[in-house]
C-alpha cells in the first residue's frame, strides 16, 4: 500500500519530527538551514524564481531568514540575485551559494533561452489573473448567471468559453484593442469604473500588467499545443513558528513584489511561501504571485494574498495554495514562547500512543491523566456494544485485581453480538439500507457476524448482479440509472472523498476536475436495470456491456479512470469488477485510510480527518503518520475491523480522562484528552430502556428489539427522530445529528419517554420489595445510570431528601428521573 502517495501526506508527515536542545543561555541553536527550491531552471527572459531560506533550530522551530541570508551567484553573466529572487541573464549553468551564519547551501541553477520573450498565453497567463483576483468565484462572475451581464466559468474550468465571452460576446464592450488601457476588463477591477466587486488590483501590479500585455497583443487565444501545468509544489514543506505574545505588534510585511520579511526582534516571525508549477513540456515556473492562498485556522495562522504567514495563538493550521486545477498545502505549527516546557514521562501502551505523544510534545501540550476504572468501564461499553454495564458487571470489574483487566474487557466486548449490531447499524447508514424485503440488512448482518473482511464484502457489493429480492447486495445499486450519483456515493463511502463539486466545475478546494469526475462515473455507465417479469416490484441489475459517459462541456466520450489514478485496460471485463479490484487493493491510497478513519471517529468522537467523509487536500489529517499506520495495520489484519479496534481501545490515548490540564486549548484535535460525546439516538434510547427495564415496542418487531438493530430508517419513533437518527437519504456522515436541542431537553423533562419508562419498568418498587435500604437503592441507581458510586456529598443530600419525605417511592423515582436527565447520563465521557 502506498498511502504516502495520498495528496498532502508528504507535507504533513514531515511535521512530526522533533529535536530538542538548548544552549547554555536557554536559547535554541541553529542546527541547519534549508533553501527552497533546491534547484532552479529559468527558461526565458521573463522567468524568475523567488528563493526562501529557512533556519532550523534545535527546539524544532523554523525561522524565515531569507532577508538575513547572503546570496552569491558563481557566474554573474548567467543569472543575478536581487531581493532573494533569481533572474536570467545568459544561457548556461551556474550555482547560487546561500549562506546564513556559518552555514552554506549550494543551489544548482540552469538558464536556457535567456533572451526569449514568450508570447502571452490566455490559459497560462490570463486565466490565473482571474483566479487570483477572485473574478471567477461562485460569488462573482463565476456564478451560474454571472454578474453585471458578464459570466466566467467558475474557477476557470472552461478557458475556451471564457475567451469567447471576453472577446466575442458583446463585441468591443470588454476588450478595446485600439486603446487597450481603456478596456472595461481593466478599468473595472482598477476601480476607475463602477464595479460591484470593488478594486481587485492596482496599476503597478503583476495582474494588471499581464492583462494589459495580453490585450495589446490582440487578446489571442492559445494554440492547441500550449503545455499546461501538470503538477504544483509549495515551499517550505513544514513551518514551525513561535506564537505571538499577547499585546505584541507583528513586524509589517514589505508590500513589494519581493515580499521581504522583516523580523520582529524577540517576538514571533512571519514565514513566506513559494509556489512552483511544473508544465507538460518539462519547464517550471514560479506562480506564487498568481496563486490563491487560504488558511483553515486563522486563529493560529493567517496568510496574506502574497503567501506570507503570520503566526497567532498556539495550535495547528493548514495553508492551501491553489493554482489552475491544482491545490497544495503546508502544515503550520505554532507553539508558545516557552523554553521551560517539559513533557511528562508517560507510558505508551502501543504504537497509537507513540504518535499521539510525539505530536503533543511538539505542540507543548500535556496529556490528561488516565481515566478511572468506572469511567473506562462505562465508556468502553457504550462505544463497543451501545449498552451500559449491569450492576453485576460493574462490581466484577471494579473488584478485579488483574493487571490487564481493561485489555481483557476489550477482548470480551469484541466477542459480544452487540458489537456487531453497532457496526451493522453504521454500515446500514453508509449503504443507505432502505428496504426490509430483499434481505440487504440481513446480508450485512451476516457479513459482520461471520467477520468477513471488509475488502471482500465491498468487492461482493460492487460487483453484485441480479434481483433486489433474491440477491440482497444488489439493492446498493438503487441509483443504477444515474452513474454520476453512483460514483459520488462510492467515492464518499469507500474513499472518504466528496467529488460532487466536480460534476459542474473543477473542485475549488481539492484536486478533482470534471475529467476526474466523469472518468470515475464511467465505471458505472454500463450498469443496466429492468423490472423482473416474475414480479414487477423487483428490479434486476446487470452489466449491459455498453453505454458511455459524455463530458458535458464538449460531448466527448470519457473513458473510465480511477480517481486519482490511471486509466485501466478493461477490455471485455465488467467495469465495476475492475473498479472493485483497484479500490480494495493494497496499493490504493484511499480505501484502508478511509476505513481506519471511520473506526477512529467512532471511538474518539472525531476523525483524524474530520468530517470523516471529507478527505481533501485542504482538509489534511491531524496525525497523518498515525492514520497511515492504522491503514497499514488494517491491511496487515486482512481488513479485520476487530483487530484494529482492539488496538484503538487498548491504547492509553483512548483511556485518557475528559478532564484536561488547562494547557493547549480543548485538546480535541490533538487528542490530549477524551472528548465529551452525546450518545447517538439509538444508543441513548436503548440505554433508557435498559436502565428502566422498560423495553420499547416497534411495529412488526418483538418487544425488546433494540433501536440499533432496526433495519431501515422508516422504522422509528418520536424519540429517535428528536435525537437525530439518520434518515439514510444520503451517504453523508452529517445525517447523524449529535447536537443538543431544546426539543430534546423538553422531551426528556416533560415527555412520556423518561417518566413513562420509570413507571412502567417499576425498578424502584422492586428494589424496595427486595428489602434494600435507602443508601443501597441510591447506590444501585447511580451504578445503573452513571456506572459509578455517588459521592459522599451526593449521598448525604439524597438520603436527607428521602428521609424528609413521607413517600419514599416518589422521591426515589424523582432521583431516578434526575439521573436520566443529567448530562452525565446523556453523554459518553
Amino acid at each position: 500500500m502506498n498511502v504516502k502517495s495520498w495528496p498532502g501526506f508528504q507535507t504533513m508527515g514531515m511535521c512530526l519530527s522533533l529535536c530538542c536542545g538548548l544552549n547554555a543561555d536557554g536559547r535554541a541553536d541553529v542546527i541547519g538551514i534549508a533553501v527552497f527550491p533546491e534547484s532552479v531552471e529559468l527558461t526565458n527572459f521573463t522567468d524568475r524564481q523567488t528563493m526562501i531560506v529557512q533556519a532550523n533550530y534545535a527546539d524544532g522551530r523554523t525561522v524565515d531568514v531569507t532577508s538575513e541570508a547572503q546570496y552569491v551567484v558563481a557566474r554573474a553573466e548567467i543569472a543575478r540575485c536581487k531581493d532573494g529572487a533569481l533572474y536570467p541573464l545568459g544561457d548556461g549553468e551556474t550555482e547560487l551559494r546561500v549562506s546564513f551564519g556559518q552555514r552554506e547551501v549550494v543551489v544548482p541553477v540552469v538558464v536556457r533561452d535567456a533572451q526569449r520573450i514568450p508570447a502571452v498565453s490566455f490559459r497560462l497567463d490570463v486565466m490565473p489573473v482571474f483566479m487570483k483576483a477572485g473574478c471567477n468565484r461562485g460569488s462573482c462572475h463565476g456564478s451560474s448567471r454571472g454578474q453585471g451581464g458578464f459570466r466566467l466559468s467558475v474557477f476557470g474550468f472552461d478557458p475556451s468559453g471564457d475567451h469567447y465571452r471576453l472577446t466575442r460576446a458583446f463585441l468591443g464592450r470588454r476588450i478595446n484593442l485600439a486603446l487597450p488601457a481603456e478596456s472595461l476588463v481593466l478599468e473595472k477591477p482598477l476601480g476607475e469604473v463602477s464595479h460591484g466587486g470593488g478594486e481587485r488590483f492596482s496599476k503597478d501590479s503583476h495582474l494588471y500588467a499581464t492583462l494589459l500585455r495580453w490585450i495589446e497583443a490582440g487578446a489571442p487565444q492559445d494554440t492547441a499545443q500550449v503545455a499546461g501545468p501538470v503538477a504544483l509544489e509549495i515551499f517550505p514543506k513544514e513551518v514551525f513558528l513561535t506564537a505571538a505574545r499577547a499585546g505584541s505588534a507583528e513586524a509589517p510585511v514589505v508590500a513589494s513584489e519581493q515580499d521581504a520579511i522583516v523580523a520582529t526582534r524577540g517576538e514571533s516571525r512571519q514565514q513566506r511561501l513559494v509556489v512552483r508549477a511544473t508544465y507538460a513540456d518539462g519547464t517550471d515556473r514560479d506562480v506564487t504571485a498568481v496563486s490563491v492562498f487560504s488558511s483553515n485556522n486563522e486563529t493560529t495562522a493567517t496568510v496574506s494574498e502574497r503567501g506570507v504567514i503570520t503566526p497567532g495563538k498556539r495550535g495547528e493550521s493548514f495553508v492551501l495554495a491553489r493554482f489552475d486545477t491544482f491545490s497544495v498545502g503546508v502544515p503550520i505549527v505554532v507553539v508558545p514562547q516557552n523554553q521551560s516546557f517539559q513533557y511528562p514521562d508517560v507510558v505508551q501502551v502501543n504504537y497509537i500512543d507513540s504518535f499521539i505523544d510525539r505530536k503533543l510534545k511538539k505542540l507543548q501540550v500535556v496529556p490528561a491523566e488516565i481515566c478511572t476504572d468506572e469511567v473506562f468501564l462505562r465508556r468502553v461499553y457504550l462505544d463497543m456494544i451501545g449498552q451500559l454495564p449491569s450492576i453485576g458487571e460493574y462490581h466484577n470489574f471494579l473488584s478485579s485485581k488483574h493487571a490487564r483487566k481493561r485489555e481483557k474487557l476489550v477482548d470480551t466486548l469484541l466477542g459480544r453480538p452487540e458489537f456487531t449490531d453497532i457496526w451493522v447499524m453504521k454500515w446500514a447508514e453508509l449503504l443507505q439500507v432502505h428496504r426490509i424485503k430483499g434481505g440487504f440488512f440481513q446480508w450485512l448482518t451476516t457479513q459482520f457476524n461471520q467477520n468477513v473482511p471488509i475488502g471482500d464484502m465491498v468487492r461482493e457489493l460492487l460487483t453484485a448482479e441480479g434481483g433486489f429480492f433474491r440477491d440482497p447486495p444488489v439493492q446498493y445499486f438503487r441509483y443504477s440509472d444515474d452513474p454520476p450519483k453512483m460514483a459520488e456515493n462510492v467515492a464518499q463511502v469507500f474513499m472518504g472523498t466528496r467529488i460532487q463539486c466536480a460534476r459542474c466545475h473543477n473542485h475549488p478546494f481539492d484536486r478533482w476536475t470534471m475529467d476526474d469526475y466523469y472518468g470515475f462515473a464511467a465505471f458505472f455507465s454500463q450498469l443496466g436495470s429492468k423490472r423482473s417479469w416474475e414480479d414487477t416490484r423487483e428490479k434486476i441489475v446487470f452489466d449491459q456491456r455498453s453505454g458511455e459517459i459524455h463530458h458535458p462541456n464538449d460531448g466527448r466520450v470519457v473513458a473510465p479512470k480511477f480517481l486519482g489514478g490511471e486509466k485501466p485496460e478493461i477490455g471485455e471485463r465488467d467495469r465495476r469488477a475492475v473498479l472493485a479490484a483497484w479500490l480494495t487493493s493494497r496499493d490504493n491510497p484511499y480505501f484502508a485510510v478511509n476505513l481506519a478513519n471511520l473506526a477512529w471517529n467512532h471511538y474518539f468522537g472525531r476523525g483524524l480527518v474530520e468530517p470523516v467523509d471529507d478527505f481533501r487536500v485542504s482538509n489534511p489529517p491531524s496525525h497523518p503518520a498515525l492514520l497511515e499506520t492504522l491503514a497499514v495495520k488494517l491491511i496487515e489484519y486482512d481488513y479485520d475491523f476487530r483487530k484494529l479496534i482492539r488496538d484503538i481501545c487498548r491504547s492509553r490515548t483512548y483511556q485518557l480522562s475528559t478532564a484536561g490540564n488547562g494547557e493547549g486549548g480543548d485538546g480535541s484535535r490533538e487528542f490530549s484528552r477524551a472528548a465529551l460525546r452525546r450518545l447517538r439516538a439509538e444508543v441513548l434510547h436503548d440505554c433508557l430502556c435498559q436502565v428502566t427495564e422498560s423495553p420499547s415496542r416497534f411495529s412488526g418487531f418483538p418487544l425488546g428489539t433494540r433501536a440499533v438493530t432496526l433495519p431501515v430508517a422508516s422504522m422509528t419513533n418520536y424519540f429517535l427522530q428528536t435525537f437525530g437518527r439518520a434518515s439514510r437519504e444520503t451517504v453523508c456522515s452529517c445525517e447523524v445529528d449529535l447536537d443538543a436541542s431544546l426539543s430534546q431537553s423538553l422531551h426528556l423533562i416533560n415527555g412520556e419517554t423518561t417518566w413513562g419508562k420509570i413507571e412502567e419498568g417499576r425498578v424502584i418498587p422492586r428494589l424496595m420489595v427486595q428489602g434494600e435500604n435507602t443508601r443501597e437503592m441510591i447506590e444501585a441507581l447511580f451504578i445503573r445510570c452513571l456506572t459509578r458510586m455517588p459521592t459522599a456529598l451526593e449521598m448525604a443530600h439524597l438520603e436527607e431528601q428521602v428521609s424528609a419525605s413521607e413517600n419514599h417511592t416518589q422521591v426515589l423515582e424523582e432521583i431516578f428521573w434526575a439521573l436520566l436527565n443529567s448530562k452525565e447520563f446523556l453523554f459518553n465521557h
